[in-house]
């Protein structure tokens, strides 16, 4: 008897795990509250975990042939004078494989057209009830309709305010504003200057660029600001922020479409949760272990979340026992990585204070590229189990 899963959410943490589970023989519906998929969104970096996570998926090829293998780079300071230089067999070296630049909606596009034949994919449907069983339901409206699914797994996979764990896990905390905000574009045509995947740094504050496999530039600039701020025009604000800062970021921002343009606070989950899993639920992504996206590990995480638990839920193996694998495996790791990136914005784009800035700057200088690289590579170094590899 076909064993049945509804994952919620259709981000790339669903989709995953929606693939994972087809894998394993599972029938899975898939509850998106959004009312269609569009092509909104910014770039996002593949790490080397990232791709072995997706490799497992089998729709590693698809996505490198989308993208673009990110070449030298390192951080500046706003006046362009380098801090860390690396080049890209360096970074390729470290990672183990090279990264990726790529469209996050591109990705997501992949991700839907991978999923195999009568996987069932429902938009517009708002969750509002959740029992975790087992058996587990999920009861949804749609188009003003209340439906209830019965299901041997649910897998929440609804992002960062998650309504499976608001309803589950009712004594978790809200996320927490981390004290910044960001603004993400994508330049309107394809960048025919030099294409660096470069970081810059001046006190509070951070801008970014990733080259995207259709030759476009994926940018970001992050400050230190009260949360909830916003304004009619927010490729003017960033422009107000960064427009001073070395070439070629005027350039880009110049380069960028005002209507593409995304500005949004950070949060993180502050608490971290004691399990991921509460009779036949599992959280996965965001709504397990949201994390400021400081180490780039945010999507990754979420890939590696979808192959365990596939792997964890394989013919045979009982839902309890594999989800309780998937919770050993997952909740360290996911929880290590949160720590670490949010400390790492506190040492990067949050400080501000200038005496600090000063002692980062000259440890990054003195610092060999490939030891500081070395701190990144550690948390993109995983192997999925053995028996997701096949």
């Amino acid at each position: 008897m076909d064993r049945t899963a509804v994952v919620v959410g259709a981000g790339i943490g669903g989709l995953c795990a929606a693939l994972a589970l087809r894998r394993q023989g599972w029938q899975v519906t898939v509850l998106e509250r959004a009312p269609a998929f569009g092509a909104v969104g910014a770039g996002i970096t593949l790490l080397s975990n990232a791709l072995t996570g997706l490799a497992a998926l089998g729709v590693d090829e698809r996505i490198r042939a989308a993208g673009r293998v990110e070449a030298a780079g390192g951080t500046r300071t706003a006046d362009g004078r380098w801090l860390s230089r690396l080049d890209a067999a360096d970074l390729a070296g470290q990672l183990g494989t090279e990264s990726l630049g790529i469209h996050r909606a591109t990705l997501h596009e992949i991700l839907r057209a991978a999923l195999p034949e009568g996987t069932a994919v429902r938009t517009g449907a708002e969750v509002v009830e959740v029992v975790a069983g087992p058996p587990a339901e999920v009861s949804y409206v749609s188009d003003g309709v209340r439906d209830t699914l019965r299901a041997d797994l649910v897998v929440g996979a609804d992002g960062l305010r998650s309504a499976v764990r608001r309803r589950l896990w009712p004594d978790v905390p809200a996320p927490a504003y981390v004290g910044t905000t960001a603004w993400r574009g994508v330049t309107a045509a394809p960048w025919t200057g030099e294409l660096l995947v470069a970081i810059t740094w001046a006190p509070g504050a951070e801008f970014g660029m990733v080259p995207l496999g259709d030759g476009r530039v994926y940018w970001f600039g992050a400050v230190n600001a009260p949360e909830g701020g916003r304004t009619p025009d927010e490729l003017r604000a960033a422009r107000e922020r960064f427009g001073s800062w070395h070439a070629p970021i005027p350039a880009l921002l110049d380069a960028t479409d005002p209507q593409g343009v995304l500005r949004n606070d950070l949060y993180h989950l502050g608490t971290p949760l004691g399990s991921y899993v509460t009779g036949a639920v599992a959280l996965l992504g965001d709504a397990a272990h949201a994390m400021t996206p400081n180490l780039g590990q945010g999507a990754a995480q979420a890939i590696e979340d979808a192959v365990v638990l596939g792997s964890s839920l394989a013919d045979g193996v009982e839902v309890s026992t594999g989800l309780a694998r998937y919770d050993a495996q997952r909740r360290p790791r996911s929880q290590q990585v949160a720590r670490a990136s949010y400390l790492v914005g506190r040492f990067g784009q949050q400080l501000s204070n200038p005496l600090a800035v000063r002692l980062r700057n000259v440890t990054m200088r003195l610092t060999p590229p490939r030891l500081a690289l070395r701190s990144m590579a550690r948390y993109a170094d995983w192997r999925p189990p053995a028996e997701a590899r096949g």
